[in-house]
């Protein structure tokens, strides 16, 4: 595992919120991150769908750790703000989010991202969410 996977590793692992809603961190890269969440019935809204803050949440958190590959050893990083458009319904069996850094600056990270519901085992997904956020860097 590489220091850079070690690192949002560790700090993904320290999140209660993503155990509580069966989240999974499955890919880092520099300026990257995809965290995956199966359906859980626990997570559904009234009329059966994920619900929207299970949603932003694994998106917040790709976007947030996308952000961490970027930023120097000697920080941590807390979200400033973020804008979420939820373009469909959040159907399916299994959701991806991805979070991708646009621009890393000293003190300020803006990210995009978005949501991928999978209604099966194959490649095909609609896009559920999409998202732009400002991760600020802070001293850990």
């Amino acid at each position: 595992m590489s220091d850079l996977h070690q690192r949002v590793s560790n700090s993904f692992d320290a999140q209660g919120l993503m155990k509580t809603l069966g989240a999974q961190l499955v890919h880092v890269a520099d300026g990257e991150v995809h965290i995956s969440l199966p359906f859980l019935a626990a997570l559904t809204q009234q009329r059966g769908y994920i619900h929207a803050g299970a949603i932003t949440s694994i998106l917040d958190s790709a976007c947030g750790y996308a952000a961490l590959t970027k930023a120097p050893a000697e920080c941590d990083v807390v979200t400033a703000e973020f804008k979420i458009n939820l373009v469909r319904p959040a159907i399916g069996e299994r959701f991806l989010a991805i979070g991708k850094v646009q621009n890393a600056g000293k003190l300020l990270t803006v990210c995009t991202g978005e949501v991928r519901a999978f209604a099966g085992q194959g490649d095909e997904y609609k896009v559920v969410a999409l998202m732009q956020a400002t991760v600020a860097n802070i001293r850990a």
